[in-house]
């Protein structure tokens, strides 16, 4: 047991280390002129699902999947925000029903991802219709 702890505690420092001279090797480069700008992360944004997952994250309902807010020309509905979902008037369902028939099929679980990140509920007349969609697009 204690030698897992210290072989991990060895492999940490050692990895610091490495990490240091890395950083030290690039801001040379960077001084001398070799490189313009120390690398950073990358973004990789696919339009399509990688395959690597059992539910594409595109299609997902889950907020926990994405944490970026998006909007899709729905603005104004940041005014719901902490309202019920079983709290809406007729007038206001159809607000969000213009929005979803608005958009592509393919479109609507991010839009509803998005309500999620912005706290606003959609309302319960309108998760039938949402669900059906979704479901419809991840049938083969």
């Amino acid at each position: 047991m204690f030698y897992l702890i210290g072989a991990l505690i060895l492999l940490g420092i050692v990895a610091f280390i490495f990490g240091l001279l890395r950083e030290r090797k690039l801001k040379k480069k960077l001084a001398n002129g070799e490189i313009e700008s120390l690398p950073g992360i990358k973004q990789i944004q696919d339009m399509e699902c990688c395959g690597q997952h059992e539910t594409c994250e595109k299609e997902s309902l889950l907020a926990a999947v994405s944490k970026q807010i998006e909007y899709y020309n729905d603005e104004e509905l940041d005014r719901f925000i902490g309202r019920e979902s079983n709290a809406y008037l007729p007038d206001e369902i159809d607000e969000f029903r213009d929005v979803l028939y608005t958009m592509r099929d393919d479109e609507v679980a991010g839009w509803v991802r998005s309500l999620q990140l912005r706290s606003v509920e959609l309302p319960d007349d309108l998760k039938d219709e949402v669900f059906m969609i979704v479901g419809e697009r991840r049938e083969p």
